[in-house]
């Protein structure tokens, strides 16, 4: 039971580890010492066992003092260091004791061996002077980075075709020029013991609610791991619910998406070295939204949405209302049907359940075998794979060819959906209404659907109710949950965000009665 009892509360026990961990063996000052030699041995102990490491000795011409430039040559710009680092200290002579003639774009001191440390690590150049207590840590980072890219899961067909990077500046960069204002408040933390892994949470100030905001700082200053990869793993670590199968919290990787849900008031946590973002509060609806939503005619946009919820529902559903109506309640079957029913399933050996069990795994493992493989590999597994085993499995006498129809309207139905997360936790809740479809029919089914609405009722995504605006009801939010009304008839910011400041917009068309004809 305490086991039980340890993984339903989220995991969040943690037994204290009999090796203590390397920080807290430091003494709490561990200033730099004015001998160069001292300071290049203890260098060569902090990096033991680093080819990358480089120590560069000199004089700096203005002072004619002996210096040693320290740097890891793979998270490095050599041309920075030798541009903006080297040559002006050995060539020019400008101003007087320590305004040293540096072209570097960020300089900033540093007085401990924690401090050079963790700067050196993170891409910097530490430039040592004889005598002087103090280091100065060079902005001269260079470690490899890829190009900014279409996004590869949330395609648009009218959107931006920029997506996030893993590197966190470039990302703040990229929501910087969709919303170049003042307001924008961005505020760094640092995650992990040995990663050390930045955190930016990003807010438009006079929109987001102050209490949300010291909400996620402190479940973001609360965790206390060795590293933070990506940004899937702060999701998991933050969330309200940890052990449900819905997710709470929004992972986008589109820019666009990230800076409009910022001035719906909501805040969005960039990780570094994750090419995703992380949206919170969020809401059930917000799964269904996409960017081209909002640049498309108001009223495809809402059919496209009701299409998606629809989707949803069979995705979900159609497999367990096919093992209830096959096993339970053949008088719901027309008399045609049943009877064609009948003559596609007199060969199979197996109960519907079996079938239906047999051919979504099928199916899930034909997914998981496209994702994994190369694209173009993919892709004819994908394709050929299911035609050539749904044709040959249905020869076999193992499933019905009614089963294949109805697997293939489930696979379509999911691939709708625009948000991986949310075709996640479908898969997983279709699995459960098949077993309790296979033991009680309509009636297990009706059961699930109740028990799956309580459970989103009952969810909540950073403190604020995750089923809004539709428990709690909130008519106001209903203009752009599973319908988007006009554009210029949304005049008030999402209450699910709780921002302070609810208008969003003024008056933006003219009355139909006071336009001219």
């Amino acid at each position: 039971m305490n086991f039980f009892g340890r993984y339903l509360s989220g995991g969040r026990k943690y037994r204290k580890s009999s090796v203590p961990l390397r920080e807290s063996q430091r003494p709490e000052h561990d200033p730099i010492s004015p001998d160069l030699s001292r300071c290049e041995d203890r260098i060569r102990q902090l990096f033991s066992l680093s080819p990358d490491l480089v120590i560069r000795k000199f004089v700096i011409r203005q002072t004619e003092a002996p210096a040693m430039l320290v740097y890891l040559d793979s998270l490095t710009d050599n041309n920075s260091v030798n541009r903006d680092v080297l040559l002006p200290l050995q060539t020019k002579r400008t101003g007087e004791g320590r305004e040293l003639p540096l072209s570097s774009g960020r300089i900033a001191s540093v007085d401990e061996w924690t401090m050079v440390e963790r700067a050196v690590l993170e891409g910097n150049s530490i430039l040592f002077v004889e005598g002087w207590t103090e280091a100065y840590a060079l902005g001269t980072s260079g470690w490899p980075q890829r190009a900014i890219e279409d996004p590869q899961l949330e395609t648009s067909l009218k959107g931006a075709h920029q997506g996030f990077v893993e590197t966190g500046t470039q990302n703040i960069a990229l929501l910087r020029r969709y919303l170049p204002h003042g307001e924008l408040k961005i505020k760094e933390k640092i995650v992990g013991r040995r990663g050390h892994t930045k955190v930016y949470v990003l807010y438009v100030a006079d929109v987001v609610n102050p209490e949300l905001l010291q909400e996620m700082e402190e479940r973001i200053e609360s965790i206390d791991v060795d590293a933070v990869i990506n940004t899937g793993e702060l999701a998991e670590f933050i969330e309200d619910s940890p052990v449900s199968p819905f997710p709470q919290m929004l992972l986008t990787e589109r820019p666009d998406a990230a800076a409009s849900q910022l001035l719906q008031g909501r805040i969005v946590v960039v990780v570094d070295r994750s090419p995703s973002v992380m949206v919170a509060p969020i809401t059930f609806t917000s799964f269904f939204q996409s960017v081209d939503d909002y640049s498309t005619r108001w009223s495809i946009a809402t059919f496209l949405r009701l299409l998606r919820l629809f989707a949803f529902c069979i995705a979900a559903f159609l497999p367990a209302f096919y093992i209830a109506v096959t096993s339970f309640h053949y008088e719901v079957i027309p008399f045609k049907l049943l009877l064609t029913l009948g003559e596609s399933r007199g060969q199979v050996p197996f109960p519907p359940f079996v079938e239906a069990i047999l051919m979504e795994i099928t199916l899930e493992m034909l997914r998981e075998a496209g994702v994994r493989l190369p694209a173009p590999v993919g892709q004819t597994v994908g394709i050929v794979g299911g035609i050539v085993i749904g044709q040959a499995i249905v020869q076999a006498g193992l499933v019905s060819n009614i089963m294949v129809v109805v697997v293939s309207f489930t696979a379509i139905a999911s691939f709708i959906l625009p948000n991986f997360d949310l075709v996640a936790a479908v898969r997983l809740i279709r699995f459960c209404l098949m077993i309790v479809a296979a033991m009680f029919g309509l009636v297990g089914i009706m059961i699930g659907v109740m028990a799956l609405i309580a459970h989103l009722l009952a969810l909540n995504s950073l403190g604020r109710p995750y089923f809004s605006p539709f428990g709690p009801v909130r008519f106001a939010d209903w203009k752009d949950a599973f319908m988007r009304v006009p554009l210029w008839k949304m005049n008030k910011r999402p209450l699910s965000a709780s921002p302070v400041q609810a208008r969003r917009q003024g008056r933006t068309r003219p009355d139909p009665e006071g336009e001219q004809p």
